[in-house]
């Protein structure tokens, strides 16, 4: 009797043990697989405030692609996560208005943006994405070197951005918008907006 309760006593220690062995290598894996994803190619991100609206509210659960400013250039019209140059503990949401080596103008509400391809300069269409009543204030002139943005909040009477502190330089630049994954009822993929020019 003796011996049969040890051996049942050492199959449930065998079996505790195995247990915890195939945890342990769930979780290595888990972590194999998680945090390369977590930290290189897409990560999460709330919305704090008001400077987004009406496309992103105070609260949203954004995912940023990481990756893909590896590859190619960030665009005109691209929603970007990035470091606040003047806190880089502080994350901001804006988006990108102009580009590097363009010169930008704001004057009576309106912006203007030169380039090479239009020396006489063009007014980015917005309507995708602001409403009837924004207003783009300030009065400003900026030439943005080849590693510089100007970016804005499309609530703008509401956002800190380019016009208060200036061009944002690449290198706190963390991603792009790829989709609110939250709240569920407003999930969305976001598609890079297509200007004229």
């Amino acid at each position: 009797m003796e011996e049969e309760f040890e051996s049942q006593r050492k199959e449930s220690e065998k079996g505790f043990f195995l247990f915890v062995w195939e945890l342990i290598k769930i979780t290595v894996l888990a972590l194999i697989i998680i945090v390369p994803i977590r930290y290189f190619i897409a990560q999460p991100f709330f919305v704090k405030g008001a400077s987004m609206e009406p496309a992103f509210e105070d609260g949203d659960y954004l995912i940023i692609n990481e990756i893909s400013y590896r590859f190619k250039k960030a665009q005109r019209g691209d929603v970007i996560v990035f470091r606040f140059p003047e806190d880089p503990k502080q994350f901001f949401i804006k988006r990108i208005i102009a580009l590097p080596d363009e010169t930008i103008q704001i004057r009576n509400g309106k912006i203007v943006v030169f380039n090479e391809d239009n020396p006489s300069g063009f007014t980015p269409d917005e309507s995708e994405y602001l409403g009837p009543r924004q207003i783009t204030e300030g009065n400003l002139k900026m030439i943005l070197e080849d590693d510089e943005y100007f970016v804005l909040g499309d609530n703008r009477l509401a956002s800190s951005d380019s016009r208060r502190w200036g061009v944002l330089n690449k290198k706190f630049i963390i991603g792009k918008i790829l989709l609110r994954a939250w709240p569920l009822d407003e999930i969305k993929y976001f598609a890079p907006i297509l200007y004229s020019n």
